[in-house]
């Protein structure tokens, strides 16, 4: 398996090259040459794997030349079994043919945690392999952080820096990143937003002379290892609901476009999904594009989904190079006006080609209070404000309602209190007894400037 470049000018590489390179050298975003493609046989074959089993089995094709099967298992087995929950990914039927994804039982309570558990593993895997150190740097609108931590603070072959806006995140959100005292974990509060934060990362993979003898490596959903893990839970919710025999439709809550963009790679994987709805917040970019075909910056709003708090779509780029038929060089010219902030438009074919899979639908804070209160009003579940954008969405858009509708329910309620406290729950949501002393757990955390020269002066003095 060859991994190439969406701008198409870098050099083709393979996964193990990708995971640790990140960004393609030419500015884009690295895609595999061609993807495993399954039966409707070998779908429902799949029925009786458990979730590592399952993930074994789909993620394999993409990492077999560089990772044999045995020491993947291992490492997909590894990863899994510090999720909490058996099934792993557990649906929760909320109406009828309406079900939620329950993906924050890892150990950071978030959806984050199904990749980059996995792409701590695989990293150190790599560099034990190599015996080289890496720097691994990341930027955060809440979640990504913590689980890049949890995943990548026992490698001595790592020093991990994120970048998170300062005061931007929700307190536990912090805490989970902040009290983790490795030594080779750094936590820089940017007195910035996450946009900032993810431009300071996209610069320095551009530019990595600062580091002198260290390679950089991303855990942001630039990386396609986050990509690949991510398909594994379409197959397993689709599954779980009848699926090769039955279609089924997913709404996700997204500001990056990585978590959807895996349904539409599952979808073209053989996976019978008739629809994937696009939920986002006020800082509706991808419902704009997708509603009106016109990509436009508008000034970021602060929400009460701050993980969903993203102006600039970063894996956007991997489904427009499919729209532009995989050719890099046209769609370069396309990614250029959109790092300049220009408003783009693509052509009107292309555009209809996203939304015969796409819808999208957007929902503001008060929308999202409602249907957190609505719904628990009618199943008694308390869910979090990403996942309220996400079941609100699904309701809006559902095109077939013999369909089952699935919810990706990405964050655990704990991690928004105050959300669900304005939404007139009655009970606070407890974190997991593994979390219980978060609010007396010691923090260590750097404020540092909105600059570029602020984060890199920084990493140049903590590098072990």
């Amino acid at each position: 398996m060859k991994y190439i470049s969406t701008r198409g000018q870098a050099p083709s590489l393979n996964f193990e090259e990708v995971l640790l390179a990140g960004l393609a050298s030419d500015g884009g975003l690295y895609v595999p040459e061609f993807l495993p493609v399954f039966t409707a046989e070998e779908i429902a074959a799949m029925a009786s794997m458990s979730y590592e089993q399952l993930a074994t089995k789909i993620m394999l094709p993409f990492v077999e030349d560089c990772i044999d099967s045995e020491a993947f298992d291992a490492i997909v087995k590894e990863t899994y079994g510090t999720f909490s929950h058996a099934a792993r990914a557990p649906l929760k039927q909320l109406a009828e043919n309406e079900w939620l994804l329950e993906l924050f039982h890892g150990p950071t309570l978030a959806f984050k945690d199904f990749a980059l558990q996995l792409l701590g593993r695989l990293v150190d895997h790599v560099l034990e392999k190599r015996q080289q150190q890496v720097a691994i740097l990341g930027a955060t609108s809440g979640d990504t952080g913590s689980a890049a931590i949890e995943g990548c603070r026992h490698s001595k072959h790592v020093d991990i820096f994120i970048l998170h806006p300062h005061q931007r995140v929700s307190e536990v959100q912090r805490r989970q990143m902040t009290t983790i005292l490795a030594d080779n974990v750094f936590n820089l509060a940017v007195k910035g937003n996450f946009d900032d934060c993810q431009g300071m990362v996209k610069a320095s993979f551009n530019d990595q002379s600062f580091l002198k003898d260290r390679q950089l490596v991303a855990v942001n959903s630039i990386n396609w290892a986050r990509i690949m893990a991510q398909i594994v839970y379409y197959f397993h919710a689709a599954i779980s609901l009848g699926a090769p025999y039955r279609s089924v439709a997913f709404s996700v809550p997204t500001g990056n476009f990585g978590d959807i963009f895996a349904g539409y790679l599952a979808r073209n994987m053989g996976l019978p999904i008739n629809q994937l709805v696009i939920a986002t917040n006020q800082n509706d970019i991808l419902h704009r594009f997708m509603s009106n075909n016109l990509y436009q910056m508008h000034p970021l709003q602060h929400t009460l989904s701050p993980s969903m708090d993203i102006v600039v779509s970063s894996n956007f780029e991997r489904l427009l190079f499919d729209l532009y038929g995989r050719r890099g060089d046209q769609l370069a010219s396309v990614m250029e006006k959109m790092n300049a902030k220009e408003d783009v438009e693509i052509e009107d074919y292309r555009w209809q080609q996203a939304r015969k899979l796409f819808d999208s639908h957007a929902v503001n804070d008060d929308a999202t209070l409602q249907m957190i209160d609505q719904l628990f009003k009618q199943t008694g579940e308390i869910i979090d404000p990403h996942s309220a954008i996400g079941v609100a969405a699904a309701r809006a858009c559902s095109r077939d309602p013999s369909v089952p509708m699935v919810t990706l329910g990405t964050a655990h309620p704990a991690k928004f209190p105050e959300a669900v406290e304005k939404a007139g729950i009655p009970r606070e949501p407890a974190l997991p007894p593994h979390m219980a002393d978060l609010f007396s757990r010691e923090e260590k955390f750097t404020v540092v400037d909105n600059s570029l020269e602020a984060v890199q002066g920084f990493m140049q003095q903590h590098l072990h």
